[in-house]
């Protein structure tokens, strides 16, 4: 998990100092595997954590916190940018919704992420105020009798 979050970062560096944007490392410790293809999930992840650096004014926060919660392990992609406007939060998850101008967003992003952690047997969930936008990914623990 660590290692996919930590190379989605690594690709997105440059826009992160371009932007001048501070990211905050937040992992448990020894979580356990879960059920996933890695290269699906680096996908979710870039585009959560390019949503966040697009959100953000620069010198902005970004978290990335991992945490297991009973049979799931939750990513949470946060940051202090303004939040999304209420009568925004219900569609943008929906396929082609952008709150970007014209050429600048397809409205896909959130529609695959969404897609994928679907697939994988999770759930995305977003909660937004001003200065408090915080993505959760719930995926599911890989059971004993998977990890062979």
């Amino acid at each position: 998990m660590h290692a996919g979050l930590d190379s989605t970062l690594n690709m997105l560096s440059y826009c992160l100092r371009e932007e001048k944007v501070q990211v905050l490392r937040d992992y448990a410790p020894q979580l356990p595997l879960i059920k996933g293809q890695v290269s699906s999930l680096n996908q979710v992840w870039t585009n959560l954590l390019d949503n966040a650096i697009d959100a953000l004014p620069p010198g902005g926060e970004i978290t990335v916190r991992t945490r297991q919660e009973g049979d799931f392990v939750r990513v949470f992609i946060i940051d202090n940018g303004p939040g999304i406007p209420p009568e925004v939060l219900p569609r943008i998850m929906e396929p082609f919704f952008t709150t970007k101008p014209a050429g600048e967003g397809t409205g896909l992003g959130l529609d695959i992420a969404l897609r994928i952690v679907e697939q994988h047997g999770g759930r995305l969930e977003v909660q937004s105020g001003p200065g408090h936008t915080e993505f959760g990914v719930w995926l599911p623990v890989l059971a004993p009798a998977e990890q062979h």
